[in-house]
């Protein structure tokens, strides 16, 4: 076994700590959560958790290291990643609560989009990209060689942690949207709500400076 038990339990309640830490992903998931009800708050934030495999593998194979070295490259996908999550916010704006008070999205809006917008929203976010890099190496026994092994173990399990909690802040949210449901007209403020929340944190992203 490529890490040993002691590392696994000081790795995964560390990583507990940091997913339940108020940041951009919960707060993302939450919002969603609440303006498109439990099923599309639980699918983006697994999203997102699934998003860290990519940032596992970069840490791997010591790709993240050289977008990290790479000015051009980290703002690149910083702007990127600024641009996406302002779409987001966007498209949240324009619906005007039409997802939330019919209970479903539209046709051109499968279930499984929200999936993705997660992955997406996380695996190009070059933020993600550099805690990982400076996460995950600090819990890898270098005397057991293989680390790139190892890292890839520790990251496989910060993202399976991450899909429960925040699968289960979707559900919950998305509880709290239904109930809110049954208020005429509250569909538009939270899918406001929501869209503000998004392009808030795609500018902080895009205009953040430095690393």
């Amino acid at each position: 076994m490529p890490v040993t038990l002691d590392q696994l339990l000081a790795f995964l309640a560390t990583s507990v700590l940091i997913t339940l830490a108020p940041g951009p992903d919960n707060l993302a998931v939450l919002s969603l959560g609440i303006a498109n009800g439990r099923k599309p708050g639980m699918l983006f934030g697994l999203g997102c958790a699934l998003g860290c495999l990519n940032h596992t593998v970069l840490a791997a194979l010591g790709v993240g290291a050289l977008i990290a070295a790479s000015p051009t490259a980290f703002t690149l996908l910083k702007l990127a990643g600024g641009a996406y999550l302002i779409y987001l916010g966007v498209q949240a704006l324009r619906s005007g609560g039409a997802r939330f008070e019919s209970g479903a999205p539209s046709p051109s809006q499968p279930w499984r989009r929200y999936l993705v917008r997660g992955v997406l929203a996380s695996a190009i976010n070059p933020k993600v990209v550099l805690f990982f890099l400076a996460f995950l190496p600090q819990f890898v026994d270098m005397k057991r060689g293989h680390v790139g092994l190892q890292i890839a173990v520790l990251g496989t399990l910060f993202a399976m942690q991450g899909a429960v909690l925040f699968g289960v802040l979707g559900y919950f949210s998305g509880m709290v949207g239904q109930a809110l449901k049954k208020k005429p007209g509250i569909g538009q403020w939270l899918d406001r709500l929501a869209g503000s929340v998004f392009i808030l944190l795609g500018a902080k992203l895009a205009l953040s400076q430095g690393k």
